[in-house]
């Protein structure tokens, strides 16, 4: 099968599994997913995390808490680049829709402090639409997370990229690109999968 055909079809398989959870079992996957994302180390230590604000069935952050950290929005970046900022996230921050009809926030905004440039978050919380435990990640297919950490092709280590996923996401392996970014593991409301990357780099 093409490659990009079999990732076509992949996705909107995945996509409908996940609508069809309700929003009973919406709201316990995004408290056991708070619960997990708790109790790990790359978590409890970090001091600036992107995360995203959920859509489509994905597992919601609402539930994560972290008082000694920072958090980060995606934002498209200006130009038409395909890359993504990433701005101050708190309740103070006010929310535009971008093309795609997903909140991010405006831009410029009031203080260019406000942005954090994507090398030096410590973690990134990433959507997905399906996942295996390899580092394989199917997005939307913008390509967006992709090229904005496209540089982790050249020194991997930082921010470290955890998949968010519901566990009816997973699948036995993904087709890969070579434009494709692994990810260093994923956390769902059953546990941490740390990925072949994920388990190399932590002990290296």
């Amino acid at each position: 099968m093409d490659h990009l055909l079999e990732r076509r079809q992949l996705r909107a398989q995945l996509r409908q599994q996940r609508r069809q959870l309700t929003a009973t079992q919406q709201q316990h996957a995004s408290l056991a997913i708070a619960r997990q994302l708790r109790q790990q180390p790359f978590f409890i230590y970090a001091r600036h995390i992107a995360i995203y604000l959920a859509q489509d069935g994905e597992p919601s952050l609402h539930a994560c808490r972290h008082p000694q950290a920072t958090f980060y929005l995606p934002r498209l970046a200006p130009l038409g680049s395909g890359r993504l900022l990433f701005l101050r996230y708190d309740q103070h921050t006010r929310l535009e829709k971008n093309r795609f009809g997903i909140d991010e926030p405006r831009w410029p905004s009031t203080d260019r402090r406000d942005q954090r440039p994507a090398a030096t978050l410590d973690v990134v919380l990433l959507p997905l639409v399906g996942f295996d435990l390899h580092g394989g990640r199917l997005g939307m297919g913008g390509g967006f997370y992709d090229r904005t950490f496209a540089f982790q092709q050249r020194a991997y280590h930082c921010p470290r990229l955890i998949g968010v996923a519901h566990d009816c996401q997973q699948v036995a392996r993904l087709p890969m690109a070579s434009w494709d970014i692994p990810l260093d593991g994923v956390i769902t409301p059953s546990g941490f999968y740390p990925s072949d990357r994920g388990t190399t780099a932590s002990t290296s």
